[in-house]
This record gives C-alpha cells, sequence and structure tokens, in this order.
C-alpha cells in the first residue's frame, strides 16, 4: 500500500485544476481560461485500494496550488505563500508548464523556488494538445538546461493524453504508507469553500478579462431547511428531489464602483445568468433543491484587507 501528498505547482493559467480534476476523477477546482483562477490550496484525493495492480494500490493525495507569479497586492502574496509552502512538506512536486506559452523570467523564477525541495521533481508539459510536435524538443531541451528533473512529461490534462503515463510515474516514486483519509472523501473544502468557488466560477466565465483579479465571492449565508419547512415556504422541486432546500446568501465583492454594473448586466441579466448556473451546479454537488440569492458589495482596497482574506482562507 502506498500513500503521499503530491503537489502541483506551476505559473499561473497552466491547466493545474484541470489536471488535479483529471487525476482525481472529479471535479474539486474550478477550472477557468483566466490567470490566478485559484486562489487557496485544494487537496484533491484519488483512491486506489482496491487496484488490481500492487504498485498502483494505494491513495494520492494532490495538492493545488494558486499560479506562482510575482505578487502585487496583499492578496497575491498569501497566494504564492500558499504554493510556496508546498515545496517543504510534499513526498513529490509536479511542475505544470503550458506548453504553448513561451518561457522565460516566470519560469525561471518557479524553478529557482524548488533549490529548497528535497522531494523529487516531475515536470508535466501540459496542453500538448494544442502545440505542433516539433516544438515539443526544443521545449523539454530548454527546461533540461534549467535544472535536473527526476522525469519530464509531455500531457494534455484535458484530453487525457499522457495523463496515464504521468501517474505511473507517481505511483512508482510515492513512498510506502497507509491511507491519510477516509475513502470516501475526494476534497477538504468545507461546504461555504465549494458554494464561494462554484459561484466565482461563474462569475469569472462571464465578466471581463480584468475584473477576475479585483473580485472575490464571500458567503454570508448556509441555511439548510427541513422538507416541511421548505415544502410551506412553497419551494419548487427544480432538482427533482423531495428533500429540504438549501438556502444560500453570497456576496460578490468588487474593488470599483465601475465593477458593479459590469457584474449585474444590462438589467440584471449577467448577475441572473451567474446565479442560473451557479445554483444547478451546486443542486447537483448537494443533491438537494438551492436557494441561492446574490448581491454585489464594492469594497475598495479589499485585496489588501486582513479581514476579507481571511474568509477567503488565505491566513497569514
Amino acid at each position: 500500500m502506498k500513500a503521499g501528498f503530491v503537489s502541483l505547482i506551476g505559473r499561473p493559467n497552466a491547466g493545474k485544476s484541470t489536471l488535479l480534476n483529471r487525476l482525481v476523477g472529479a471535479k474539486v477546482a474550478i477550472v477557468s481560461d483566466k490567470p490566478q483562477t485559484t486562489r487557496t490550496r485544494i487537496l484533491g484525493v484519488s483512491h486506489r485500494a482496491g487496484d488490481p495492480d500492487p504498485a498502483r494500490r494505494g491513495q494520492i493525495v494532490f495538492v493545488d496550488t494558486p499560479g506562482i507569479h510575482r505578487p502585487m497586492h496583499r492578496l497575491n502574496v498569501r497566494m504564492v505563500d500558499q504554493a510556496v509552502d508546498t515545496i517543504g512538506w510534499v513526498d513529490l512536486l509536479v511542475v505544470v508548464h503550458d506548453a504553448a506559452t513561451r518561457t522565460g523570467a516566470g519560469d525561471r523564477f518557479v524553478l529557482e523556488l524548488l533549490d529548497r525541495a528535497e522531494a523529487p521533481v516531475i515536470l508535466a508539459l501540459n496542453k500538448i494538445d494544442r502545440i505542433a510536435k516539433p516544438t515539443l524538443l526544443p521545449l523539454i531541451d530548454w527546461f533540461r538546461r534549467q535544472r535536473e528533473f527526476d522525469a519530464i512529461v509531455p500531457i494534455s490534462a484535458l484530453t487525457g493524453d499522457g495523463v496515464d503515463g504521468l501517474e505511473k510515474l507517481l505511483w512508482e516514486r510515492l513512498p510506502e504508507g497507509e491511507p491519510l483519509y477516509p475513502d470516501d472523501m475526494v476534497t477538504d473544502q468545507p461546504e461555504r469553500v465549494i458554494v464561494a468557488e462554484t459561484v466565482r466560477e461563474k462569475l469569472l466565465r462571464h465578466t471581463r478579462a480584468e475584473l477576475p483579479f479585483s473580485t472575490a465571492v464571500l458567503v454570508d449565508g448556509f441555511e439548510e431547511v427541513s422538507a416541511e419547512a421548505a415544502g410551506e415556504a412553497g419551494a419548487d422541486d427544480r432538482a427533482g428531489d423531495a428533500g429540504g432546500l438549501l438556502r444560500l446568501y453570497c456576496s460578490i465583492v468588487v474593488d470599483r464602483t465601475t465593477h458593479k454594473p459590469i457584474v449585474l448586466g444590462r438589467r440584471g441579466a449577467r448577475i441572473k445568468q451567474i446565479g442560473t448556473e451557479a445554483r444547478h451546479e451546486l443542486e447537483r454537488f448537494f443533491g438537494t433543491r438551492v436557494f441561492l440569492d446574490l448581491h454585489v458589495r464594492v469594497r475598495t482596497g479589499w485585496r489588501e484587507n486582513d479581514r476579507i482574506l481571511r474568509e477567503l482562507g488565505l491566513e497569514r
């Protein structure tokens, strides 16, 4: 039996969260084409206790981390701290690089941080479905000139190409050990965090490129209503579930007053679309009907606000 922690690190928008979801076999991290989507460390657990192959029997706890970049706000500092912190305590490190982007100073910055790592380091060249094959060898050569890797694996987290090979390498290097988490657990995220991140994913999908960096979602209320009370309140049967109702109240926090109408959309159409998509996904996740109330609040300078950062799980 094998068990251990594997950290996924790299620059923003390298595809770490897509890879995490692929490796775990479930959606545990939100995904967006916007950089810096992941803001906190997320655990995703892959259970293989009953695998017929003894070499792949056990549990891998994947740690998805925020993209490493040079921070400009207190928010960004704490995001990068979460990623860098994992380098010192995990059993394996997987550096995820977007093969469709140019290499440069940002990659060197990430690789310099790995000098403190004692764990084996594997390089996953992601998004190979978006590049021409002749460009792959020069990319591999560039990384080999920067430092020594335990292995270099071309993959596509989106299509799954090469991911089995990456998993095989991980299992080969994982230490012996008993499972670290219960076999019915796929993530350590509290329900409130799942709610906030689901809303934020839909927000990222429907807003302009400059907005994601200056928005956050806070859960103001989380109330479970019994089936009897939900029936008395006249709740509909959207999810096809005769059970209770989950009442969720969330604030979408923006940094400027000019951002509020962007989130709301014309006559409230955009925030309604965000709420509808988030509610449907949350109903599937919780297996019950959901009432989701969204409000937009302006909090100028929130990215430097310790209280809000603590609410987002970004403790110092």
